[in-house]
């Protein structure tokens, strides 16, 4: 996990360094350039995978072949078999993608299954990708007839406003432009009957969190005590018996005591850190710092998320997560409206396929505020595939309209009945913090204030908290009314 840059064109030196000194918080343990005709790579390192020689850039035999990587690519193992004919500088993930491009070309990004953004530079041309959902950012920008590319858009500003992200599931070279490399197959077919769905569950989703335990430094989960979190702990305690838990939230919160139970029942070392409203307030310059967004909702949640990863960082270097199951498995209140079948399953595919505006967006840019690595295992792609693939009874069910019943009814061996038809809760809502920015925007703006200053913004303001959330993100990022606008690709919901 990392921070990465580059320059192709006019590639400077010292501006690349300034833009990788603004992504140091990504990756403080190490930062390593190269600076070849035209080109400019760099990176700031959170060492996980061959800790003391997975040195980046990593170069290739001739040294003029060049890969920066920010992610884990979890069948690097599996993929380097099939590249024998090359010399290996480490025993690092990041290395496959540069000798896999240099064998097949613009199919490498098909062949990595993991989290990922990266960047090549292969006989004097660049190849940029980012992985199927965007579990990794990128952003891209032109300026005077040079490109540049960097994990956040604040590393981008040194050179221009003009940014825009790169899209998820796609490569880039400047002679093909932008190719997708993934397929979104979203009909949902009438085969799947509740055992077969079941089954196919149990195998796919132990193998996503098994894979994401792949680590050379001490890991851990995020557990609120729901039912996501909680049940990616279950399926990782079976392979590493005692580890590291963490939960958060404001004093008398309900996740404290749900994760603090779940902690006991599954025999995990359980951490808590308890926050005031003083502190909340006083972080979220912060928070919108690494945020990047003026979303409402998602500064809801990216409260209680800055400081679970705060407490996390003290013990471990990376955490697995419950995000994706509510999308993929209709685990929202508002979806029980929805009529069942094709309605709903395409605001499923929706709000799954707009996760790296939101919840991706949230888990990557405030666990890595501390250079802490976030792991998604519901975001298997293997396994978005397969969920996105079910008829949706399977998903909301009964009279009671029970959200994600597929999940809870495929693992009665994981967890005790009372964690694992535990009723969703929003995550700001089960830490406390919820109410907390729509208090504080009620008291510092005034209905004046309001009128002006949402009839001026460059977006629907339909709150004092969105007001509120807006001026912290504004305060912090200056930039054209357009690109704010492309911003926030949905609101989140949860």
């Amino acid at each position: 996990m990392c921070g990465i840059a580059g320059i192709v064109g006019d590639a400077d030196e010292v501006l690349l360094r300034r833009m990788l000194e603004i992504l140091r918080h990504r990756g403080p343990d190490d930062l390593g350039v190269f600076v070849g005709d035209g080109v400019a790579l760099g990176q700031t390192r959170l060492s996980i995978i061959d800790v003391t020689g997975g040195h980046q850039p990593i170069l290739d035999e001739e040294g003029t072949g060049a890969v920066v990587a920010n992610g884990e690519i979890y069948n690097f193992r599996a993929l380097s078999k099939g590249l024998a004919g090359h010399t290996w500088r480490t025993r690092a993930d990041s290395e496959v993608p540069l000798h896999l491009y240099q064998d097949i070309g613009t199919e490498a990004a098909s062949r990595l299954d993991g989290m990922f953004a990266l960047g090549i530079w292969d006989r004097g041309m660049l190849y940029l990708a980012r992985d199927a959902l965007g579990i990794k950012p990128l952003y891209v920008a032109e300026a005077d007839g040079t490109f540049y590319f960097a994990s956040e858009m604040k590393a981008l500003l040194p050179v221009t406003t003009r940014i825009r992200e790169f899209p998820p599931g796609h490569w880039f070279r400047p002679d093909r432009g932008f190719q997708p490399f993934v397929r979104w197959d979203t009909g949902v077919p009438s085969a799947w009957t509740e055992d077969g769905a079941v089954a196919r569950v149990r195998e796919l989703l132990p193998a996503a969190v098994s894979k994401r335990l792949m680590s050379d430094v001490p890991l851990g989960t995020l557990c609120s005590g729901g039912l996501d979190s909680t049940l990616v702990t279950a399926l990782a305690a079976r392979e590493l018996g005692r580890f590291h838990t963490f939960s958060t939230g404001m004093s008398g919160a309900p996740d404290l005591e749900n994760a603090r139970r779940a902690a006991e029942i599954l025999g995990t070392t359980h951490h808590i850190r308890e926050f005031t409203e003083d502190e909340a307030l006083e972080a979220l310059p912060r928070i919108a710092w690494h945020l990047e967004s003026y979303d409402a909702p998602l500064f809801r949640s990216a409260v209680p998320t800055y400081f679970v990863s705060e407490l996390a960082r003290r013990h471990v270097k990376v955490v697995l997560t419950g995000e994706g199951a509510d999308e993929l498995y209709a685990g929202y209140r508002y979806l029980k409206d929805l009529p069942e079948g094709a309605p709903l399953h395409a605001e499923l595919v929706r709000t799954t396929r707009s996760l790296h505006h939101v919840n991706l967006q949230r888990t990557d840019r405030l666990t890595m505020a501390h250079g802490l690595e976030g792991r998604v295992p519901y975001l298997d792609w293997d396994h978005v595939r397969f969920a996105l693939s079910l008829p949706t009874e399977l998903k909301i069910r009964g009279p009671q309209r029970v959200e994600k019943w597929l999940l809870r009814r495929a693992f009665p061996d994981a967890l005790p009945e009372t964690l694992l038809w535990r009723e969703k809760q929003k995550f700001a809502e089960g830490t406390g913090s919820s109410d907390l920015l729509r208090r504080e925007a009620e008291r510092t703006i005034s209905d004046t204030e309001f009128e002006r200053e949402a009839e001026r913004a460059p977006v629907p303001l339909r709150t004092k908290e969105e007001l509120y959330c807006y001026r912290l993100f504004a305060e912090r990022f200056d930039l054209p009314d357009d690109v704010v606008q492309g911003i926030v690709g949905t609101t989140a919901v949860y």
